[in-house]
């Protein structure tokens, strides 16, 4: 029998496993299809990574988010585990390169994204590789009754066709029961298997803040509550200027945005890791795969747009099983704002129908040509030159690759390049390098040849390991070179990348079906019902609510959230006015009116019998026309 335990202690150094971990392993170990459910920071990645090493042969690892990708890849290697990743960016030489790897079996894991799986590449190459099993991440992305569906996740069923003896192992943090359902008929399971932990956390109290001023009550609450801090923003804008109005207020805070350059990211994420700075403005670019279990707070400064999203990224704090909490700053402006987005996120059919027309303009595609073609795509320039707002034009190339129009790449991972200016003499013979910048250049000679000549693909992480440096050092030095005129260095870019799918059509012909548009609509109004029924729901348990959610019907109340705390406090207010209200009550038997002043001269604080008085006439058990008497 497997020992996973021994191989979780030797390469993790775990002492044993948690929650249904073990029970995950040993279903799909056994060659089971499973769709395990585990909340945010339930250890999700252990369970496809010690299997895989226990097994013969490449757990394919299929997942939606290229930095999660790397930065497993590079905890793996550190622990002695063969593991790669192919994306895009990558040449064409790597990718062969990786695939060989795993056809000769020295890689136990390879990542790939979920559109990689229609590669010509990989698929000739996939016949040839022994794959242990499939894991799919962020499994839920594949249900188009999910808050995040990705029609790129239905290719992954055609794959089982290839492969037909390797199960899956689908994954994810959030699903209610109709999305369990809908995963495992998509990835066309042998039987049905789902193991799941309970979504409760009780070491995390849910609150809703209803405020009219955001800004002091974040303000507020972070200097009442310490710790490292996460606080969500929906736009890029807000992160900006969040960040600075909390640096301003004597708050170490930073913001985070898919749009920022990756040293910066790299850097801003590891000065927060490290403590250096508390707290991180960001969007939902930032989260997925961060492993701090020291975060004491996640703030929601904007509303989601579903429970989804709000539980996963709630969910981020207090992985270390200590108190933290979970706000959501909430007022009437948000109701406007969620309803607004249905309208930003499912433009007219018209309207796609436009974008698409123009496209073609923009790119000069005829009519019955481009299949194939890809080309950089400036959403900016593109909605001035036509005049289009450009969320919805975001909006719109969602639609029409899920009507299998485009291939629309939002972050494409193009690897950074360089070549140098001086020639292989004048390089030797330059001054005032310092001893980290000599580094470098050394790194460079040796890891990569012909960089005189032409631009060489270069990847920062490895340069930095040869020099034993941070990824954001060996860049700000690539920068100075560049300024000084010793190497042309293009950094990673990340402009997004417009591919047709299929030949151009005429206008007339372009068809978006229900499933695509009228289906998902109405689920995302669904979405922001649910959470805005969430917010305003001030007489419900906030943890029994989002379990509920879930399909955990038998919750019971947290006895921590805003509600509880406000149940507990009205509870508490009512036994110490039930005795003055005794009192009153003796006092108006005797059919007379009585003056305030003789209800006060009773024993009991003045705050408890104002509060008594009030509740009674409130409930009509007295009457008062300034003094107070018995109703009839």
């Amino acid at each position: 029998m497997t020992d996973y335990k021994e191989i979780l202690h030797q390469y993790w150094h775990y002492p044993d496993f948690r929650g249904i971990q073990k029970q995950i392993i040993e279903s799909i170990g056994s060659g089971k299809d499973t769709l395990g459910l585990m909340p945010t920071g339930g250890g999700k990645s252990i369970t496809f990574q010690v299997p895989a090493l226990a097994m013969e042969g490449v757990c394919i690892v299929i997942s939606p988010l290229i930095a999660l990708m790397k930065d497993q890849v590079s905890h793996l290697r550190s622990n002695g585990i063969i593991a790669a990743a192919i994306y895009s960016g990558m040449e064409r030489r790597e990718i062969v390169k990786t695939l060989d790897n795993c056809i000769l079996g020295d890689t136990k894991l390879l990542y790939v994204s979920p559109e990689r799986l229609e590669s010509p590449i990989f698929l000739n190459k996939l016949e040839r590789i022994k794959v242990s099993f499939f894991t799919v991440d962020e499994a839920h992305c594949i249900s188009q009754w999910g808050y995040d569906f990705r029609p790129s996740y239905l290719k992954i069923a055609e794959i089982r066709k290839r492969k037909p003896n390797a199960p899956i192992l689908a994954l994810t943090a959030t699903a209610t029961p109709k999305v369990v359902d809908d995963i495992q008929e998509k990835l066309q399971f042998k039987e049905k298997n789902v193991i799941s932990m309970s979504f409760l956390r009780k070491n995390l109290a849910y609150v809703v803040r209803k405020t009219i001023n955001k800004d002091l009550e974040l303000i507020h609450i972070l200097k009442s509550v310490g710790g490292s801090a996460i606080v969500y923003c929906y736009s890029r804008d807000h992160t900006k200027r969040v960040s600075k109005m909390l640096c301003d207020n004597d708050l170490d805070a930073t913001f985070f945005h898919a749009g920022l350059d990756p040293s910066v990211k790299d850097e801003r994420q590891d000065q927060w890791q490290e403590d250096k700075i508390r707290v991180i403005v960001c969007t939902n670019a930032f989260g997925m795969g961060i492993d701090k279990p020291d975060v004491r707070i996640v703030i929601h400064y904007d509303t989601p747009d579903s429970i989804e999203a709000y539980f996963q990224e709630a969910g981020r704090a207090g992985r270390d099983g200590k108190k933290a909490y979970a706000v959501l700053l909430y007022n009437d402006n948000d109701k406007r704002i969620l309803k607004r987005r249905i309208g930003y996120n499912y433009p007219s059919i018209d309207f796609i129908k436009d974008v698409y027309e123009h496209l073609a303009y923009f790119f000069q595609v005829g009519v019955g040509s481009g299949e194939g073609h890809r080309f950089l795509f400036d959403i900016a320039q593109f909605s001035h030159v036509y005049g289009f707002q450009p969320l919805s034009v975001e909006a719109a190339l969602h639609i029409l690759q899920g009507a299998g129009y485009i291939n629309y790449e939002e972050e494409p991972d193009n690897t950074a390049r360089c070549r140098f200016l001086l020639a292989r003499n004048e390089l030797y013979l330059l001054n005032e390098t310092t001893p980290e910048e000599e580094k470098v250049i050394t790194a460079l000679l040796r890891t990569y040849s012909g960089l005189f000549t032409d631009y060489a693909y270069i990847s920062l992480p490895l340069i930095a390991h040869i020099c034993q440096m941070k990824d954001t050092e060996v860049y700000q030095i690539l920068r100075s070179f560049s300024q000084r005129h010793i190497m042309s260095f293009i950094p990673q870019r990340q402009i997004p990348v417009i591919g047709y799918a299929q030949p151009r059509e005429e206008i007339e012909r372009v068809v978006i079906p229900e499933e695509v548009y009228d289906i998902r609509k109405k689920q995302y109004e669904q979405n922001i019902m649910a959470i805005l029924q969430y917010a305003n729901d001030d007489n419900v348990c906030r943890s029994r609510q989002l379990l509920r959610y879930f399909g955990e019907k038998h919750s019971e109340d947290c006895g921590q959230c805003d509600v509880c705390l406000n149940h507990s406090h009205d509870e508490t207010s009512r036994n110490k006015l039930a005795p003055v209200q005794k009192m009153i009550r003796q006092l108006l038997q005797d059919g007379e009116k009585h003056s305030v002043k003789e209800i006060q001269d009773l024993k009991a604080p003045l705050p408890l019998i104002a509060a008594a008085l009030e509740d009674l006439v409130t409930e009509e058990e007295i009457n008062t026309d300034g003094s107070f008497f018995w109703k009839d």
